[in-house]
């Protein structure tokens, strides 16, 4: 699946958030990430943009944008809380367990089965999430 990029900036004045300086790095290397960063993450890349932020102001911002709507936050088994800029566009996540990259997906078929599933057991779906941990094939050989 390809990454479509988010305006987080965009979002935050969509939701009337005063952006400050150290907010708008923030915003943008969130807009900019293809992988899902962690806090740490996220801090190492504002602090090269802008030594002067701390983890603390990043801490702080993501729990800000979080509240509001703007970032979505995933726990992928590994210990720490990952961030992506949130999406009216569905889409899974296939996580390596070895390296801990993550891959998109949107696969209509398995789309139809879960809503299929839930109607059989007497639901209508209005939600999910769906999270698949594997390895790399070409790592197996």
């Amino acid at each position: 699946m390809s990454h479509a990029v988010i305006d987080v900036e965009a979002l935050c004045a969509d939701k009337g958030l005063r952006i400050t300086e150290q907010r708008r790095v923030i915003a943008r290397i969130l807009s900019e990430s293809e992988d899902h960063p962690d806090v740490e993450t996220l801090h190492e890349r504002a602090a090269a943009v802008d030594p002067k932020i701390s983890i603390a102001t990043v801490y702080r911002t993501v729990r800000l944008f979080e509240e509001a709507g703007i970032l979505a936050r995933h726990e992928f088994g590994d210990g720490r809380a990952r961030y992506e800029a949130a999406s009216d566009e569905h889409h899974d996540h296939l996580i390596d367990v070895e390296t801990g990259k993550v891959v998109e997906f949107v696969d209509e078929e398995l789309e139809a089965l879960q809503k299929r599933i839930a109607e059989k057991l007497g639901f209508r779906l209005v939600d999910h999430r769906m999270e698949l941990y594997g390895v790399a094939l070409d790592r197996d050989r």
